[in-house]
């Protein structure tokens, strides 16, 4: 059921899932009731609740609105673009969780490549497998990630060192596998109206701008938002200033529009004759319905005094000034607010780099952005994927029941021997035990069921291969995910987000997935290995 979200028999999903497996276990005495809550680890809850929130509070001060116009600045065509989106996806899953940048990401990338004519697949596959592969740099990245870093010890920067060079080397290969096996769709030229073909443009920046993200899932709410009145201190600049020239026109409908007497004025001044042609529009009146524009030829001073006249309501341009300061303060709010989230953010990351104990580190980080935004917190909170809470809480209690069945044990007395980490082919057999299982049962399972038998392996070698072996089960588990399209969360994600895209939908097949995911994954993991086993 975790790999499975719709089974036939039982379409539950993996939430509903990992707590029937826990049930189970307490229901026929495999473990006891004490013994199931004992085995949830609450120090892995609070550091993916602290991370969600900090995501949560990063996606409405619009950082991943300035990612989405990175990826489009002053581009050279599709396979810069496709470069870009895999630096970029790469980098922001190491800060910010795969999920969450295939979750705002997707549906901005599709609407780029449909927009300059571009296939879809090979953005969509960029994103889903660069993302995994960025999420294995630090233990914030991923799930999985997170419990090796609590369950090891391991410190955050001594995780970023060791993985992040492999994780720069996957990426660029990556990058470089699907340039190579999308080379000739991404070099199709496109036609334009007029017959003349050009190279794939990008979307302009305007475009960009425009675009508002609209997650489905994990619950994140959207860029900032100001239309969420309860999670969003300040209102729409935009839409306020809209509603308040409206309402002038409704108390006036003598008066001028800003925009008509401002062309009458220009007009005016750059006028060297005694006479010329002025056009005003005028506002219907109730009793003339059918007017909207007239056409006056008067001399210079008399357009002065039609001027004047429209202009005579002091107290109206006096309103006018007050909410241009209005709205610049409230521009200056959000920004401040802005700056705070970053600072706060960078703060976090500072600490953890510090060594500074991760999970307290997270929860104090989304406590303190909750405290600043001077709102109920309850909006705000709703959007934290509490699914992915209980589904930790019930893996914990089913893995470990299943420990206690002695089946992990026996099947890893078969395998150990021929799978330290002290020699190649050790290496080599351990790898691919972690791909399959990663694949077939999961990899935050295949974590929780491996981990600390292949660290105690390791120990006997070294302390050093210790902390090794934990770096290696990082690096395959995650890399592990691009395989097939079931291997990841990620990659599920991608898939929905696509499919469910409002007039630029695209379906990823499986098989689309396969035909990539599996030289990518063997290549990639490979390499990486290589760069992990040196450290």
């Amino acid at each position: 059921m975790a790999v499975f979200p719709t089974v036939p028999f039982m379409p539950v999903g993996r939430t509903a899932g990992s707590l029937l497996g826990a049930m189970l276990m307490v229901l026929f005495r495999v473990i006891s009731p004490e013994d199931a809550y004992s085995a949830i680890d609450l120090p892995i809850i609070g550091l993916l609740f602290g991370t969600m929130v900090v995501s949560i509070f990063l996606e409405r001060a619009d950082m991943f609105k300035y990612l989405g116009n990175l990826l489009s600045w002053k581009s050279r065509g599709s396979k810069d673009l496709l470069f870009r989106v895999c630096i970029v996806s790469a980098f922001a899953s190491a800060l910010f969780t795969n999920d969450t940048c295939c979750v705002v990401l997707t549906e901005f990338i599709l609407k780029v490549a449909r927009q300059n004519n571009l296939p879809p697949q090979p953005f969509l596959l960029a994103l889903a497998t660069s993302s995994n592969i960025g999420s294995a740099a630090t233990p914030i990245g991923n799930p999985q990630n997170l419990v090796i870093a609590v369950e090891s010890g391991i410190s955050f920067g001594q995780f970023l060192l060791g993985v992040f060079p492999a994780m720069i080397v996957g990426v660029l290969t990556n990058a470089a596998i699907l340039l190579l096996y999308f080379w000739k769709y991404l070099s199709v030229e496109k036609d334009q109206e007029g017959g003349q073909a050009t190279g794939p443009e990008v979307v302009a920046d305007d475009e960009v701008t425009s675009h508002r993200f609209t997650p489905a899932r994990m619950s994140h709410v959207s860029s900032l938002n100001p239309d969420d009145e309860d999670c969003i201190s300040e209102p729409i600049i935009r839409s306020n200033s809209v509603r308040s020239s409206v309402n002038e026109n409704l108390r006036s409908r003598s008066v001028n529009s800003e925009a008509d007497i401002q062309l009458a004025i220009k007009s005016l001044r750059a006028s060297s004759m005694s006479h010329e042609v002025v056009e005003v529009s005028t506002v219907p009146d109730r009793k003339d319905e059918g007017a909207s524009s007239r056409k006056f030829t008067r001399s210079a001073s008399q357009q002065r005094s039609v001027i004047i006249e429209d202009l005579a309501p002091a107290p109206e341009m006096n309103g006018e000034k007050e909410k241009e300061t209005e709205v610049a303060e409230k521009r200056w709010k959000i920004l401040v607010w802005k700056t705070a989230v970053y600072l706060i953010t960078l703060g976090m990351l500072i600490a953890l780099l510090m060594g500074l104990n991760m999970s307290w580190t997270a929860i104090t980080a989304a406590l303190v952005l909750l405290a600043l935004d001077f709102t109920d917190a309850q909006a705000c909170l709703e959007k934290v994927s509490y699914s992915l809470l209980i589904f930790f809480c019930g893996m914990f209690i089913t893995v470990d029941g299943f420990n206690k069945t002695g089946i992990p044990n026996t099947l890893w007395e078969l395998v150990e021997p021929y799978s330290r980490i002290d020699s190649a082919r050790g290496v080599a057999l351990l790898a691919v035990v972690i791909l399959i299982l990663s694949n077939v049962a999961s990899n935050v399972p295949t974590v929780l069921l491996l981990g600390t038998r292949v660290a105690a392996s390791a120990a006997a070698i070294s302390h050093g291969s210790e902390r090794k072996a934990w770096l290696i089960l990082a690096w395959v588990s995650t890399v592990a995910g691009n395989l097939t399209l079931l291997g990841s969360a990620a990659n599920l994600i991608v898939c929905e987000q696509a499919r469910r895209a409002q007039f630029f939908g695209y379906n990823l097949t499986f098989w689309s997935h396969l035909r990539f995911g599996v030289p990518s994954t063997i290549i990639v993991t490979a390499i990486g290995l290589l760069i992990v086993i040196s450290y």
